[in-house]
């Protein structure tokens, strides 16, 4: 058994898209009309035929109240992994994306929260070794 689709809720698509792609990095791997929207995933691109993360409306209430609720609290939706935490904050702000406090340091590595403009907080974890 394995991980092939990981989703997470987003309130734009095509704004989603630009964000993952143009920002974050990862590439668009599928873009399928369904109905009004789309089956539409990225992967990372040091993993083409990992998993992918779709980009999945919030076209339902509970969607939409649990993306909502989360993102009042402060909670993460997804985590994803960077080599160089430092290096990418800087990127990432130097692109204009708004973080959630400062990055976070412990044992185990350090995190930063940031803003995916699509409704949800988005962590960036670095692994120490």
């Amino acid at each position: 058994m394995r991980i092939d689709f990981t989703s997470i809720f987003v309130d734009d698509q095509d704004r989603a898209l630009a964000f993952y792609t143009d920002v974050l990095g990862f590439v668009k791997r599928e873009d399928i009309p369904v109905g009004e929207y789309r089956w539409l995933t990225v992967v990372s691109p040091e993993s083409p035929d990992g998993v992918q993360l779709l980009l999945e409306p919030n076209a339902h209430a509970a969607a939409r109240a649990y993306q909502r609720a989360l993102r009042e609290d402060g909670i993460p939706v997804n985590s994803f992994g960077v080599s160089d935490l430092d290096a990418e904050h800087e990127r990432l702000r130097g692109l204009g994306v708004e973080f959630v406090g400062e990055i976070d340091r412990a044992e185990w590595g350090a995190s930063a929260t940031l803003d995916d403009t699509c409704g949800n907080l988005v962590r960036l974890h670095q692994i120490a070794g």
